[in-house]
């Protein structure tokens, strides 16, 4: 079958709808060998930043050297832009491969669960070192909160998906901190609503460590350039360091900031 007949399949999914849950995408993976712990993670929700963060942070784990898996959503040309190893969109071949061999087990899976499952079995196949794994939808309930990471980040959080996510700014917080994990160190980007006693109850539950940006992560020296890149020097608890990048605006410093955290805190 053909790739444009084969995603056709796929989008068909979509029929199905969004179902929170992790029942479904569980099993599928169990029928793989759950491959999805057979790397390294890092879990990012959020409502806005998280894909700058997500990119920032695999991009830097591949030049220290690491052979990074990125998955993120939703895509904007093609299929194959979710699914990248070291900055390289997955092939059309091993997409091909993967849905057809996958079609054979599923039933009755969410476009979301059988696309997520596809990422881990794809990264698992290339051997990566690392997974930089990006939540579609909230965190307590998505998908992508199958693995055990060895870091979650959560970015700004604001009102989204109200429908499945909640009504308030602290329903919808409650159920992005579901992506912390027991003893696992969670990274929380500067917020601009009164959220962080969501996180901390979260955390204390679980007995992981909150590390919040806006404590302990600073940026000086701003400078944005008429080409729209910005510069500026980031002050962290060990080091500093001078960042010229290509992304405008006061949101991205934070993102960066945030990015900047993950990699300090990760156990190499």
């Amino acid at each position: 079958m053909k790739k444009n007949q084969l995603l056709e399949k796929l989008f068909s999914l979509h029929r199905f709808g969004i179902k929170p849950g992790l029942e479904r995408i569980s099993l599928l993976l169990n029928e793989f060998g759950n491959p999805q712990n057979q790397y390294k993670k890092i879990h990012i929700a959020g409502t806005s930043g998280k894909g700058t963060v997500a990119s920032t942070v695999a991009s830097i784990l591949q030049e220290s050297g690491f052979k990074v898996g990125l998955y993120t959503s939703p895509h904007f040309l093609s299929f194959n832009e979710r699914i990248k190893v070291n900055g390289v969109n997955i092939d059309d071949e091993s997409v091909c491969k993967l849905i057809e061999k996958m079609f054979e087990l599923a039933k009755d899976f969410t476009f979301f669960d059988f696309t997520t499952a596809l990422a881990f079995i794809f990264f698992a196949s290339q051997n990566v070192d690392y997974a930089v794994v990006e939540a579609g939808m909230g965190g307590r309930f998505d998908s992508t909160n199958i693995i055990i990471p060895e870091l979650s980040v959560i970015t700004q959080i604001d009102l989204d998906h109200r429908e499945y996510l909640g009504n308030t700014i602290e329903e919808i917080a409650f159920e992005k901190a579901g992506i912390i994990k027991e003893n696992i160190k969670c990274i929380i980007a500067e917020q601009k609503h009164n959220i962080h006693d969501i996180f901390k109850r979260v955390a204390a539950e679980k007995q992981s460590k909150l590390i919040l940006i806006e404590e302990r992560y600073f940026a000086k020296e701003i400078k944005f350039n008429m080409d729209l890149s910005t510069e500026f020097t980031a002050l962290t608890p060990t080091r500093e360091y001078r960042i010229h990048s290509p992304l405008s605006g006061k949101h991205q410093i934070g993102n960066l900031l945030t990015a900047i955290a993950a990699i300090e805190n990760l156990s190499f």
